[in-house]
């Protein structure tokens, strides 16, 4: 139950925290995350929700809160399912969009002394171990290599989504094996109830 609900305590804490705020430039920024922290909320009490049904329907033997159970088990499998291929679809838009990003914080660190666009900038450089755009990039060491960051975003995403997508596959299994065993309780109770 912990863990449940330790994901809607991330995002309370991130929207009563005056940091991340203050660390956004832009309000589209700002409205960004704070629309994240709300999925996080919501997720994290959606969690506790289905965890709720799951648990009082096989102690309670009520066949309704395991269909219940069972209908936001298949719900959620198939939001995860939708924003999986979504995001498999749109690869390379997700690249183009998070190069685009970085590139005009670049710019903008370059052509003035914006903290925040610096602070971006690093952020990416040191994560990436990367220096600089293809259009503008860094004087690096010959014996260096040190990347472009576009390059480095793209290879980034390309070596890390396929861990993403085996995470996915992974959930989206344990999930089917709980809506199976939900639906096999179900009929186990009311066979039960039919006999006697």
């Amino acid at each position: 139950m912990a863990q449940r609900r330790s994901v809607a305590e991330v995002g309370e804490s991130v929207l009563q925290d005056n940091y991340y705020p203050c660390s956004l430039e832009s309000e589209s920024e700002k409205v960004f995350l704070k629309i994240c922290v709300y999925i996080l909320i919501g997720a994290g009490s959606l969690i506790m929700l289905v965890g709720f049904f799951g648990c009082c329907g096989a102690v309670r033997e009520s066949q309704c809160l395991l269909g219940s159970f069972f209908t936001c088990l298949l719900i959620i499998f198939g939001a995860e399912v939708a924003a999986g291929v979504f995001g498999f679809l749109n690869k390379d838009k997700i690249i183009e969009d998070v190069q685009n990003f970085y590139s005009e914080a670049y710019l903008e660190n370059s052509n003035s002394t914006m903290i925040l666009s610096y602070q971006k900038v690093v952020r990416f450089q040191t994560t990436l171990n990367c220096c600089g755009t293809k259009s503008n990039p860094c004087d690096a060491e010959p014996e260096s290599e040190n990347k472009d960051c576009e390059t480095k975003i793209k290879d980034f995403f390309d070596s890390k989504l396929f861990i993403i997508g085996y995470v996915g596959i992974g959930i989206a299994g344990v999930m089917i094996i709980g809506m199976i065993f939900s639906m096999v309780l179900c009929c186990a109770i009311r066979n039960s109830r039919e006999v006697i």
